[in-house]
């Protein structure tokens, strides 16, 4: 089986371990992994903050560099860039057919990480020692578009040593919601202090989500106050040994 990772912005420019772990658990898995070095963002800030034009050049550049890829699925260690490529492309190319023939094309091949591991490949238990305290952070696009929240703990339970605890009120937002959190900052930093008291609540060591922009947002608030609870993403927990 071969597969086409789609690394997103963040992972490349500030988590470049997520896209090496994604990697990394795949191959171990037995996937042939291929990576297109001219992929750049797919799009997602712009369309947020309501630049539609500007969106849809980015996303056409991205359905260019996917809609014909000789691989049989495509994978992203992101529920946000997933969800953006995989829902709303459908309604940015709504009224361009070619485009939009690109972006269910794209759609059918297209899966997050966790989801991939456990719908198509059809495994919980990758192999990973991981043996630390955890709670799992349901990011929004992930849990709302995709519908994608038992499979992360399906792998997280499977991994030999953690201990996985969950959040209280845990598909509540952490507040940062990409341009949200340049617009709203009061209201982004509330909403990421209550998600991170959860954690601290818990128990946990490790705050584990599957957007590193989640993770971004929560690891400055935690830096902040001086905590000791880390962030870490799904991937690397898995590629843990």
């Amino acid at each position: 089986m071969r597969v086409a990772l789609f690394i997103t912005c963040l992972a490349d420019q500030f988590y470049p371990r997520v896209g090496v772990a994604s990697v990394n658990v795949l191959r171990g898995l037995g996937v042939e992994v291929s990576f297109d070095p001219a992929q750049t963002c797919c799009g997602q800030p712009a369309f947020n903050t309501g630049y539609r034009d500007e969106a849809r050049q980015v996303a056409a550049r991205t359905l260019d560099l996917f809609a014909n890829t000789d691989a049989d699925y495509i994978v992203s260690p992101s529920g946000s860039c997933t969800s953006m490529m995989r829902v709303f492309y459908r309604e940015l190319f709504e009224h361009e057919p070619a485009r939009s023939a690109q972006a269910e094309r794209v759609a059918a091949k297209l899966f997050e990480l966790s989801e991939f591991l456990v719908k198509v490949l059809k495994v919980d238990d990758v192999g990973a020692r991981f043996a630390h305290r955890v709670a799992y952070h349901d990011s929004c696009h992930l849990l709302r578009e995709l519908g994608v929240s038992d499979e992360p703990r399906r792998l997280l339970r499977a991994v030999r040593g953690a201990d996985l605890v969950e959040l209280n009120d845990n598909r509540l937002c952490c507040g940062f919601g990409g341009t949200f959190s340049v617009k709203f900052p009061e209201v982004s930093v509330a909403m990421g202090n209550d998600k991170i008291q959860a954690a601290v609540n818990s128990g946990a060591e490790y705050l584990v989500a599957n957007d590193s922009g989640c993770l971004m947002h929560l690891a400055g608030l935690i830096h902040r106050r001086g905590l000791n609870i880390k962030t870490m993403h799904l991937a690397e927990v898995l590629a843990s040994r």
